[in-house]
């Protein structure tokens, strides 16, 4: 299949790129940027730095709108720097890209990508909805020929990450959620319901990944190098060290949907008061009987992991 991933590049969106540059049943033919863990510039910077980094530096990176659905400005929330640090991608150093972005714009290359390859294409989103939304309204015809699109976000049947209502990547924009979900448009929704269940300890995590490091070479030690930080940022039960893997899943369930179970429901998303960003039931549309999100609610974890991890370790030395 042919993907698109529409990235904030922090440390999960690099694993997600590592993930589907290792990949055998994708073929990665391009990069859109949104924002969320970072500003789109930084996104753009992070992203182009990762595929230099694999070796794929061919692939192209297209820049989405710095501003959200309804023209505010985006500010990220320390939840997000804590975790993804100050640069996204904890703070590790990565070369210099040698090229920028493209100059067509996110929305515009998702269409041109729907009109050439049709249901072959699928959209792997792990940021706000934004480039989502605007390719949806721009470009409707376009958007109802991709094959799939797969979001990590939103929580249906657990709290929400950033407080007890919201994930991050919804609350970075509500307001293009909210439109996307209620767009019509079939989604699976890769949230905080399944993937919360990766979760495992700093020291099961960076055991986990210790053969990327194997043989010292540069992307393995980098990519290493992030997810200690995000082990060592992102705070669990009782002040733990522990990480989950979230956007490398929404990568995992267009590639393997044998690895989730999915219930199907007509979503929407809050944008006023206390709950603002979080995903429910949309109440205009519960006695319609065609459902336009699936929504993973399980997850085998053993099978994802064993995956994710032999997949990046081919991306590591596809050089």
């Amino acid at each position: 299949m042919k993907m698109i991933l529409d990235v904030d590049t922090g440390i999960d969106d690099a694993l997600a790129i590592a993930y589907a540059l290792g990949s055998e049943e994708a073929q990665l033919i391009g990069v859109t940027c949104c924002f969320g863990n970072v500003t789109v510039d930084k996104a753009v910077q992070n992203t182009l730095r990762v595929l230099r980094l694999f070796g794929a530096g061919e692939i192209p990176v297209y820049a989405g709108a710095p501003e959200m659905f309804t023209g505010k400005e985006f500010v990220p929330n320390e939840v997000c720097k804590r975790v993804h640090g100050l640069n996204g991608i904890g703070e590790i150093e990565l070369p210099e890209a040698d090229k920028g972005a493209e100059e067509k714009d996110a929305a515009a290359f998702m269409a041109e990508m729907a009109q050439k390859y049709g249901k072959e294409l699928v959209i792997v989103a792990t940021a706000a909805m934004t480039n989502l939304a605007r390719f949806i309204r721009q470009y409707p015809e376009e958007a109802a020929k991709v094959g799939r699109i797969s979001v990590m976000g939103g929580a249906v049947t657990v709290p929400g990450n950033v407080n007890r209502f919201a994930e991050a990547n919804i609350l970075a924009d509500p307001e293009a959620a909210k439109f996307v979900l209620e767009s019509g448009i079939n989604l699976l929704m890769v949230g905080l319901d399944v993937t919360l269940k990766t979760m495992m300890s700093a020291g099961a995590m960076e055991e986990r990944i210790r053969p990327w490091t194997a043989d010292g070479n540069e992307p393995g030690c980098k990519m290493a190098a992030m997810v200690h930080y995000y082990c060592s940022h992102e705070i669990g039960e009782e002040g733990s060290r522990e990480g989950a893997i979230h956007d490398p899943l929404a990568v995992a369930a267009v590639l393997h949907p044998e690895f989730v179970e999915t219930v199907e429901l007509n979503l929407t998303a809050e944008t006023d008061g206390e709950s603002r960003g979080r995903t429910i039931g949309d109440l205009k549309r519960i006695k319609q009987r065609e459902k336009t999100v699936k929504v993973c609610v399980d997850v085998n974890t053993e099978l994802f992991l064993k995956d994710f991890v032999s997949s990046v370790q081919k991306a590591i030395h596809r050089i």
